[in-house]
């Protein structure tokens, strides 16, 4: 067969169809909306998975993996119904999609969804925006991997795994969370595993992607970590084997099916992940910070400028003072309002933000014996102490879990202790200005991503109470043990088995001939697997960030694509911006943090639609100019040939 000449006065493609990818669909089909267009634009979504939900989000998983954000929080759209057709710029959010399906109306706008319908509604709206799109704008998700990009004539190629092969304008990264190839200790318990018949080691992946049903009832199964994946793996292996939690009498229960194995678990910290308050929250609402400001990051770069000749930040000097007065402030506000109410809060916090004698003022409001949060205590709160026995660790465990418990369920409002933490979600995208881009000493970005990160995360990120009620009914029915602080791994040679144990507790040690590690991996490029981003590395057209101070020398390897401010454009191995190629999401997760959420909120845009913004601004600039013809394989006209 001959090939076939295609003209069109643009061609974009997005690598990756989960959230970010749609995010990005999204904004180029509202702005392509705004006026006529000469010509055609061509979008092709190169994703093997589902369009709108990936990998991550997929609708084959089961409907015990839960999403981590209140169902009213979440839209993929951004801006709410108009009236008019459901299409890109106008659509539901998530709480208002699931009221229309009487299958998921149960779950309210307050409440936890599946992750498989949180993936439904992305497909779903994929769909929408596809049907709807502007006249002379054509929409193809191509079934395939991209495994390379290459460049010829001003032109991309992008070539999928299938042999599928695009020639395009613009192509933007959203590639997701990746799969990483192991390191060292890694591969020591692989081939440990490997060498012993009986053993299985399953590495870090999303939960849905582990195979689980590889574990045998009774078996006993070891956890690395504790956080976000732990829970999935629990309910996998607990209602995904036929087991059910019940409430009784105010306490969560645990009824057994008998196909249960035992999990051995364990951590850094040795606690479980703290409870989310429950949402007491509008889906609009918009905290204003009073102490970590945009003005207040401004100055501090001014004085670091002054008085060290870069505007590099310290974070524990310069960030952190300001989030724990941003706490301290919203604690003590709380307090005041469970005692004496709205009004008398609003008085407070009025006189906490401007008065100079606060200790007067916390005396006079019976404040004075009410100490502000400590975040490291919080989540590292058995610190160095011993426990005598496994017993022992586990009455203590249970006692922190249980009042975590009942105040998460008095709510992010109500309960001063939940309600200042919810302030480290509120303030992200101002602590973001203070760390992103280099912003922090190479120093002190590695310690706020090794040590502050970490804290954040446990105290102000975590699962529904729900979740950890069913951890504490585990334990509680012996089908869970936490091995304790500082947990150790490792394989034990003579008894042919890997073996848990916690330095902290005595008789801690527990062997297991399963041992699944429950720990989302980083994302860094130096370890992805993905032959995508390998060939990018090595034909020099992305790179890694590497924060350097220029006056020391000191060298952070981040482990992040390196990118340009909005719009977002990769940086090359010579260090040159490239306008074609842009990179968003997890890929630029240490150049940008807490880039891995999957969605937008209702309301004013915030930062998740901004981001996909500005690329379709940047890219759209390319929209009508001239090229030369677009020559597609025959192979390709198949698939996504227009």
């Amino acid at each position: 067969m001959t090939d076939v000449v295609l003209r069109a006065d643009l061609d974009v493609a997005i690598v990756g169809a989960g959230p970010r990818g749609l995010s990005v669909l999204e904004r180029l089909l509202v702005r392509l909306q705004d006026g006529p267009i000469a010509g055609e634009v061509r979008i092709h979504l190169f994703d093997p998975g589902e369009p709108g939900a990936g990998r991550v989000w997929r609708t084959s998983q089961p409907d015990w993996f839960l999403m981590n954000t209140p169902a009213g929080e979440v839209s993929v759209f951004s801006a709410g119904p108009d009236g008019g057709p459901v299409r890109a710029g106008s659509g539901p959010s998530f709480a208002e999609w699931l009221a229309t399906h009487p299958r998921w109306s149960a779950i309210g706008p307050d409440d936890y969804g599946p992750r498989s319908v949180y993936g439904e509604y992305l497909r779903t709206a994929f769909e929408a925006m596809v049907a709807n799109a502007p006249s002379g704008v054509k929409v193809r998700h191509v079934p395939e991997a991209c495994a390379a990009l290459t460049r010829e004539h001003g032109l991309t190629t992008v070539t999928g795994s299938g042999g599928t092969s695009v020639a395009v304008d613009k192509v933007v990264l959203t590639t997701g969370h990746p799969r990483v190839t192991p390191d060292d200790a890694e591969k020591a318990l692989l081939t440990f595993a490997r060498q012993r018949p009986g053993l299985t080691y399953l590495r870090g992946d999303s939960a849905a992607d582990l195979p689980l049903d590889v574990v045998e009832a009774g078996e006993q199964v070891g956890v690395i970590g504790l956080g976000l994946t732990f829970f999935d793996v629990m309910a996998e292996l607990t209602v995904g084997r036929g087991g059910r939690f019940v409430e009784r009498d105010g306490r969560t229960e645990y009824l057994p099916s008998g196909r249960e194995p035992h999990l051995v678990a364990g951590s850094r910290s040795g606690l479980v992940m703290l409870a989310r308050g429950r949402n007491q929250k509008a889906p609009t609402y918009r905290y204003q910070p009073k102490f970590v400001t945009e003005d207040a990051i401004l100055r501090a770069r001014r004085d670091a400028q002054r008085t060290t000749g870069s505007a590099q930040l310290d974070f524990v000097r310069d960030v952190l003072p300001l989030l724990r007065l941003e706490i301290e402030h919203v604690y003590r506000t709380a307090h005041v309002r469970q005692r004496l109410g709205d009004e008398a809060a609003e008085r407070f916090a009025e006189l906490h933000l401007s008065c100079t004698d606060r200790e007067g003022l916390l005396a006079q409001w019976g404040l004075a014996d009410v100490a502000p949060p400590a975040l490291e205590r919080l989540a590292r709160p058995f610190g160095d102490r011993l426990f005598d026995s496994p017993e022992a660790f586990h009455d203590e465990l249970l006692d922190l879990l249980g009042h975590d418990i009942a105040e998460a369920r008095q709510g992010n409002v109500d309960n001063p202790l939940k309600a200042s933490l919810d302030i480290l979600r509120d303030t992200r995208g101002v602590v973001r200005q203070a760390v992103d881009f280099a912003g922090l000493r190479p120093e002190s970005h590695r310690a706020f991503l090794s040590w502050f990160n970490p804290i954040n995360t446990m105290v102000s990120a975590g699962p529904p109470a729900m979740r950890v009620a069913q951890a504490c009914a585990l334990i509680r029915a012996g089908l869970l043990t936490v091995v304790g602080p500082a947990t150790r791994v490792e394989a034990d040679h003579v008894g042919g088995a890997f073996v848990l144990t916690s330095p902290r507790v005595e008789g801690s040690r527990r062997a297991v001939t399963t041992l699944v590690d429950a720990r989302i991996p980083r994302p860094l490029l130096s370890s992805d697997a993905d032959p995508l981003i390998a060939g990018l590395l090595a034909d020099g057209l992305i790179t890694e960030l590497v924060n350097t101070d220029a006056a020391t020398g000191e060298r952070f390897p981040t482990g992040s694509i390196a990118v340009t401010r909005r719009p977002f454009h990769v940086v090359d191995a010579l260090g040159n911006p490239d306008p074609d190629l842009y990179a968003l999401g997890v890929p630029t997760e240490n150049t940008r943090w807490f880039t891995q959420i999957g969605n937008g909120r209702p309301g004013p845009m915030t930062g998740f639609h901004t981001d996909a913004d500005g690329i379709a601004e940047d890219v759209l600039r390319r929209r009508g100019s001239t090229r030369p013809p677009v020559v597609l394989s025959a192979r390709s006209r198949t698939t996504v040939a227009i």
